[in-house]
């Protein structure tokens, strides 16, 4: 499964209805970190499909979903559990990190 791209409109449903955990990437076309993490995450998308969902959300079409999370700097990751917040990161890392931090979230 690849991720998932989220809009103010359906964050709720993507990310806080979710019945799994889900990592949200708040992104941005002008951001290079940003991109470099895409492939990864999108790796990361296949192997935990079903496990663990992993959200994109553009910040400059959907601020509202980005303000209510407190973003402030990009990339921010936020991993969410049960519809709340239980852990995040800012700035790019390699795909390893990532993958462990979802281990030691979930």
């Amino acid at each position: 499964m690849a991720t998932v791209a989220a809009t103010d409109a359906t964050f709720d449903a993507e990310v806080r209805n979710s019945d799994i955990p889900v990592m949200v990437d708040f992104w941005a076309e002008w951001c290079g970190p940003c991109k470099q993490i895409g492939p990864a995450l999108e790796e990361l998308s296949a192997e935990y499909e079903g496990k663990v969902k992993i959200v994109k959300v553009n910040i400059d079409e959907n601020p509202n979903a980005a303000a209510a999370v407190g973003v402030r700097s990009i990339p921010a990751l936020f991993m969410f559990k049960d519809g709340e917040v239980v852990s995040n990161k800012v700035g790019a890392a390699p795909k390893s990190a990532f993958d462990g931090w979802i281990k030691e979230t979930i």
